[in-house]
């Protein structure tokens, strides 16, 4: 266990340096600017006390007033230019470390996210969007503290132990030793305890931190699930129970932290009192005078305030650490589905799509669900996809939008590999309308423009009337620049379904697929935006995944699934004379329930993948 803790302390602090240097690197004149200017300052400081010694030897040491003088004002001098010195040095480090970090946070947000937006569907099906977000904007203020701590503290600590030791040994060996020894002790028990001891139960309470911002985010975003079915008291303590969890761990951390900082001003104590006992026999053995022991005791309660915030920095950059570690792992994960190097863009024209013996399987399951799957579906053909829960139809888009990597063989539009095409381009050229339509918490406008950016108001609202969203869109009062909410909470789902429906004719893609864009529409709006999708699919290469039976009734070929496999392929007259055929059953089914009454949505579930 020890071994193995050793070892995570080792490869985070090492993870989350790395990261940090990869970012100075970038702008090194600034980082240049940064450490020289803090180093001059520092060394004011150093030099300060042998002055002030200096001075005091002029004030109490010589009988020659006017030579005296001329020395205290020297001293004085000294003293005045290192003080102008450290506090030009320290402004115009603080200044440049201002663009230094900003510039810093703003990256590390902006390839986080963009990292985000490209994992894989199942990451993000796994993984909290509260808690993601969380993730990495504490990560980003880790890195602001990270890097105040390092560059305007740590270095200039360092500089003034090293100077300090220095000088004072140059003078007397014996209170360097003593001062070097002792310093160098106390950062070492620093180190070890915050990293050994603090550390690890810092790390714990930022899981727990992450969890309790995933749980609120969870319950929030769920909130018209969690009214519907009176469940404020259940959700509350579900919060109650992950934050007690997360008190235990905080208020370990930080009774840890507050152990540490006691241990640290113990042993600052002890080498003060070893440095003032050394300075009285100095004194008394005579090698030391008033201005040696000003300079002596003045030097140390410098350094003293340098090491007493060294055990606050050396907390504050595990602290960072701790902080930063989820965000560096976010940096570090695969993306799942990535473009190859100088994948070029895709040119689709007619769409037509080929799969080429393709086998499938999602992540580490052994079986897969495609097995040399082979399909053609020509340019400008409309093809229904239909089957069983499980079967494979959803799958089978998916791979086309290349959310998944098929695992064998090859899926080509008009020739082209997806696999060695750019991803962006490949998917801005299909337009979807899925079965659980997600709004931007925008505009109505900016959300059916969304498929297609700078498109004109004329054309956003010929989308909404083709979809027949307009009607219900011009009674709102702001109209198409009315907010949504979030994902859309503001409109109904039958809205929503028409909000994405434009969305799709405003795309004007040469590949569409719908996942019954119907489903969440009554009749009389069903029967509308039927025929607006057969004016919509004219031209284009369409699959539909089909729940309702209305709407692939007029497709020119349906694919029947079952188990991965297509079993039946033929348009809706000659999959219907099959005697024992998938689809005859699935549509008597249906008509059968439709006919005692119940809504058609209920029996369709045989039929969703």
């Amino acid at each position: 266990m020890p071994f193995r803790l050793f070892e995570w302390r080792r490869s985070a602090f090492a993870a989350a340096f790395s990261f940090t240097v990869l970012h100075w690197r970038r702008q090194p004149a600034r980082m240049a600017a940064i450490c020289g200017a803090i180093t001059l300052g520092t060394l004011a400081d150093v030099l300060t006390p042998l002055y002030s010694g200096r001075l005091v030897d002029a004030i109490a040491g010589t009988t020659d007033a006017e030579g005296a003088l001329d020395a205290a004002l020297a001293a004085l001098a000294m003293l005045a230019v290192l003080a102008l010195a450290g506090v030009v040095c320290r402004f115009a480090s603080f200044m440049t470390i201002i663009p230094f970090t900003l510039k810093m946070i703003s990256e590390v947000m902006a390839e986080a996210f963009a990292r985000v937006q490209r994992f894989s569907t199942d990451w993000h099906a796994n993984s909290f969007a509260g808690s993601t977000v969380r993730k990495i904007t504490r990560g980003m203020w880790a890195l602001d503290l990270l890097n105040d701590t390092v560059l305007v503290s740590l270095l200039p600590s360092f500089v003034m132990l090293v100077g300090t030791t220095v000088l004072l040994g140059w003078h007397w060996p014996v209170m360097g030793l003593l001062i070097g020894s002792g310093a160098l002790a106390y950062l070492a028990l620093t180190v070890s305890l915050s990293l050994g001891y603090v550390a690890p139960a810092a790390r714990l309470a930022n899981v727990w931190d992450t969890r309790l911002g995933g749980a609120l985010a969870d319950a929030i975003s769920c909130n018209a699930v969690v009214k519907a079915f009176g469940g404020e008291t259940r959700e509350e303590a579900i919060l109650e129970r992950v934050s007690q969890k997360w008190r235990s761990r905080a208020g370990r951390s930080w009774r840890r932290g507050t152990i540490n900082g006691t241990v640290q001003n113990a042993m600052l104590f002890l080498l003060r009192v070893g440095v003032v006992a050394l300075a009285i026999v100095l004194w008394a053995e005579g090698t030391a005078g008033p201005g040696d022991i000003t300079y002596v005791l003045t030097a140390f309660f410098v350094m003293q305030g340098y090491l007493r915030e060294v055990g606050q920095h050396v907390r504050n950059v595990q602290r960072s650490v701790n902080d930063m570690e989820e965000l560096v792992d976010l940096s570090a994960l695969a993306i799942g589905v990535d473009d190859k190097v100088g994948a070029p863009e895709i040119a689709i024209g007619g769409g037509e799509v080929v799969f080429d013996r393709v086998s499938f399987h999602y992540g580490s399951h052994a079986t897969p669900l495609y097995r040399d799957l082979s399909l053609t579906i020509a340019a400008g053909e409309r093809v229904g996809l239909v089957g069983h829960s499980g079967s494979g139809k959803s799958t089978l888009v998916k791979l086309i939008q290349r959310l998944y990597d098929v695992t064998d063989g090859a899926i080509r539009i008009d020739g082209q590999d997806i696999a060695g095409v750019r991803q962006a381009s490949l998917r801005s050229q299909i337009a979807i309308v899925q079965q659980e339509p997600i709004l931007f918490h925008r505009s109505l406008a900016d959300n059916i423009a969304y498929g297609r950016p700078g498109a004109r108001m004329s054309e956003i609202v010929e989308a909404a009337r083709l979809a027949g969203a307009d009607g219900f869109i011009t009674r709102l009062p702001k109209g198409y620049q009315t907010l949504v909410g979030e994902r859309g909470v503001k409109l109904s789902g039958g809205e929503r379904q028409r909000v994405a429906i434009a969305r799709a004719f405003l795309a004007d893609a040469p590949i569409l697929i719908l996942d019954e864009a119907t489903s969440s529409l009554d009749s009389e709006s069903e029967v509308l935006i039927q025929r607006a999708m057969e004016r919509l699919m004219a031209g284009r290469t369409t699959m539909v995944v089909a729940h309702r039976l209305s709407t692939v009734k007029s497709l020119d070929r349906l694919l029947v699934f079952d188990r991965g496999r297509i079993v039946e392929e033929g348009d809706h007259a000659a999959l219907i004379a099959r005697p024992d055929g998938i689809y005859r059953r699935l549509f008597q089914r249906q008509a059968v329930e439709l006919m005692r009454g119940l809504p058609a949505e209920v029996t369709a579930l045989d039929m969703v993948s």
